[in-house]
């Protein structure tokens, strides 16, 4: 195998373990350099929120590695979000048409196993404990750090998976601007669980993502295949109640769950001890201007283009990004031109799924429970079905389809407007203009086609 067809990547969480999958099934010569241990032997280590959920832009990806099998027995469905309001019953919001509209919870750590087991089988060489300390640019060669010792490795080109923290982005960027900007929102989060019930069981339905929207705050719940939930809280860090700042233990939280998620607090009954031990969570959307330099490195995924995880799609995103990436490679060209393909093929689409989660927060905490949005989701379902395959609604677009993310944040703007025209001043669908509303799609939407195979 020629020199031209090694690649280094630096991460081996899941964006780095299913590009080196791809690559490597394709003959390339794979290196992974992870700072942590590898979690077969020590567990898995990530730091992060253990619920994914998955949709088909990141199983398309995975079932071109080969994995989706493996990492579907361990998921749970979730057919829509099961809405608690404040003093009334839950109701399931779904997210398509049927069953065969849904995305999945999975857990992370089980995932990067399943996915760092098929980049060894494809024949990639994961080195862990292995932590990217500089590179040196102008020898092509990185230097790792671990088991007390320091290692240097020549490479021919980098990829940088290695999240919203990136080293290699921070190395990059000692050789060139890379136009760093993150936006950090001035709302976190606390993890807490919903252990199993009586004989095993889930405590509350477990085929939905549920929410427990408040207006400025919430908590989402997401189905485990060990029949636990992870609750998560988001809410403001500073300001008046409720905030981090006002509810800063176990014990406030314990009464303000019990005012404001009454239905919740028999759910989670270690809420006090799980809020004093869990951290509070920041969250950011990372903006970069550049993400490679020239033909020896690139980002992909969060050390690209990290999101807030309101809709679901930073892992999708990210492993969009790996399939891309790995065509663009494999075209023949140098390292150069293929990253630079890249760059402009995925770029405006993670600009606009950024912007679409960022969306999706004022959504979910506040929107979900209202009746004018009620009465617009009922619409954009009866339009799906008067113009199929024109009104597309703006959630099938993003999670069951795989048209670019720019292209359905653009419909996704126009069909809000035309919600938003036939809506106003009623409150039933009975009273809707039907002739101007289909002349308002037929006039402003063209026939949508997904992405092929």
């Amino acid at each position: 195998m020629s020199d031209a067809k090694h690649i280094t990547i630096i991460g081996a969480g899941l964006a780095g373990a299913l590009l080196a999958t791809l690559l490597a099934q394709r003959g390339w010569k794979v290196d992974v350099f992870e700072r942590r241990g590898d979690p077969r032997l020590h567990g898995y280590a990530g730091g992060r929120s253990i619920n994914l959920a998955l949709a088909e832009r990141g199983l398309h990806a995975l079932r071109q590695a080969g994995a989706d099998l493996g990492v579907m027995a361990q998921a749970v469905m979730m057919r829509g979000r099961m809405v608690h309001p404040l003093g009334g019953e839950p109701e399931l919001q779904r997210y398509g048409r049927d069953d065969s509209e849904v995305i999945w919870s999975i857990n992370r750590g089980e995932l990067n196993i399943v996915l760092i087991e098929a980049a060894e089988a494809a024949g990639a060489t994961l080195h862990f404990d292995r932590r990217l300390d500089h590179v040196d640019f102008d020898r092509n060669a990185i230097v790792v750090k671990g088991d007390g010792q320091e290692e240097t490795h020549p490479f021919v080109a980098l990829v940088g998976a290695d999240g919203a923290g990136s080293t290699l982005r921070a190395e990059m960027a000692r050789q060139a601007d890379l136009g760093e900007r993150p936006e950090w929102l001035d709302h976190g989060y606390k993890e807490l669980e919903i252990p199993p019930g009586p004989g095993g069981s889930f405590r509350i339905e477990q085929n939905a993502l549920h929410i427990w929207p408040r207006g400025h705050y919430m908590c989402i719940a997401l189905p485990n295949d060990e029949r636990t939930f992870t609750v998560t809280l988001f809410m403001p860090h500073k300001g008046p109640h409720p905030s981090f700042e006002t509810v800063p233990d176990g014990e406030t939280a314990a009464a303000f769950f019990a005012s404001d998620f009454p239905d919740a607090v028999p759910l989670i009954p270690q809420l006090e001890t799980d809020y004093d031990r869990n951290p509070t969570g920041m969250l950011a959307t990372l903006y970069l201007q550049r993400w490679h330099l020239g033909g020896q490195a690139v980002l992909v995924g969060d050390a690209a283009h990290a999101m807030v995880p309101f809709h679901g799609q930073g892992m999708n995103c990210a492993f969009e990004d790996c399939v891309a990436l790995a065509n663009h490679l494999d075209t023949g060209t140098d390292f150069k031109a293929a990253f630079t393909a890249f760059e402009a093929e995925r770029m405006p689409n993670a600009a606009a799924i950024q912007h679409m989660a960022l969306e999706n927060y004022l959504e979910m905490r506040d929107r979900v429970d209202d009746a004018d949005y009620r009465l617009q989701r009922a619409l954009e379902l009866v339009l799906q079905e008067r113009h199929p395959g024109r009104f597309v609604p703006h959630y099938a677009m993003v999670s069951f389809m795989r048209i670019p993310y720019a292209v359905a944040l653009e419909r996704s703007e126009i069909q809000r407007s035309i919600l938003q025209r036939a809506t106003t001043g009623i409150d039933h669908l009975d009273a809707i203009d039907w002739p101007a509303v289909d002349a308002d799609v037929l006039s402003r939407l063209a026939l949508l086609e997904d992405t092929p195979a």
